[in-house]
């Protein structure tokens, strides 16, 4: 394991991967404690704030299409209209639709996007890895 893939890779890329690890800490926690309480609601704008700065930092990364964006900028696009929407039905009480959303955020934008960040070529998988 090394951090100088990481090191090396400039701003937006640290910015985006200190945003998404704290994120799926908060993330993590939120799912297995119980909801509705002070610490819940705190926690989650926090974890909203997070998953934005996430998102948005994504517009400077260009790893796997270097003269522009991939596939996966789609999926912080996804991020950016689905926070505002969970929301959104956070504060109107419809709380199977945050529930609905927020989960979708958590398993699509942190596990599912965070598995490809594995994959060989990727600074993650250089960083843990090596090569």
């Amino acid at each position: 394991m090394s951090l100088q893939p990481i090191l090396a890779a400039g701003a937006a890329v640290q910015i985006h991967l200190v945003s998404v690890l704290a994120a799926f800490v908060i993330g993590t926690w939120m799912i297995v404690r119980p909801k509705g309480t002070p610490p819940h609601k705190l926690l989650g704008r926090l974890f909203i704030v997070l998953l934005m700065v996430t998102a948005i930092s994504t517009f400077w990364i260009h790893s796997i299409n270097r003269d522009g964006f991939s596939p996966l900028h789609l999926l912080a696009v996804y991020v950016l209209l689905a926070v505002p929407y969970a929301w959104w039905h956070a504060r109107r009480g419809n709380i199977r639709r945050h529930r609905n959303a927020m989960i979708s955020l958590y398993v699509g934008g942190l596990w599912i996007a965070g598995l490809f960040t594995l994959l060989p070529g990727r600074i993650l998988h250089r960083a843990l890895f090596g090569s």
